[in-house]
């Protein structure tokens, strides 16, 4: 049971750290973003910079 709820508390951390990366990706000037090469690609990036 304990290993069921530390891959859900895991997965909801994860969660968390995604969100927040995506409005932080997102809060960036768009020039910044442009500079990057990440403009339009936020999510997908988001997504590896947590997940993997």
């Amino acid at each position: 049971m304990s290993s069921a709820l530390h891959g859900f508390t895991t997965r909801l951390g994860k969660r968390a750290a995604y969100r927040r990366t995506l409005r932080e990706l997102r809060a960036l000037p768009l020039d910044t973003r442009l500079d990057l090469d990440i403009a339009g690609a936020e999510k997908s990036v988001a997504r590896r910079a947590v997940y993997g």
